[in-house]
């Protein structure tokens, strides 16, 4: 099991890096693998089958009604900006899109900022 959490983790940073997100550190969050940015984590693995990225309240909500089958909500995270992710079932794709969002949601103004100029660019 340790080897999928390691795997998982393996998978987040190689989408982060070919996302091109600046100031991305290898950390913890709670006890587990967790990306951050200036301090604050973005995207952590839960455990062997769950990713869990931060979002805002009404991106969550949409994602949930729209793809039940990749996100989901426990109790735990009713309230919470952050959203537990299906690892098995999501594409890259569209994990290295909600990271990119996850960072842009938890990344400092101005970092977030000069990442959203270059990418127009």
């Amino acid at each position: 099991m340790a080897g999928d959490v390691d795997a998982i983790f393996e998978r987040l940073k190689r989408l982060a890096a070919e996302a091109g997100l600046p100031d991305v550190e290898e950390s913890t969050s709670y006890g587990n693998p967790a990306l951050k940015v200036g301090g604050r984590s973005f995207v952590a693995v839960k455990n062997a089958e769950t990713i869990v990225i931060s979002i805002s309240l009404d991106d969550k909500d949409h994602l949930l009604e729209m793809v039940p089958d990749v996100y989901f909500q426990t109790d735990h995270y009713v309230g919470w900006p952050h959203l537990p992710v299906r690892a098995a079932v999501i594409g890259d794709e569209e994990l290295r899109l909600r990271l990119i969002g996850a960072w842009l949601f938890r990344a400092p103004k101005k970092l977030a900022a000069g990442f959203k100029d270059q990418a127009r660019s």
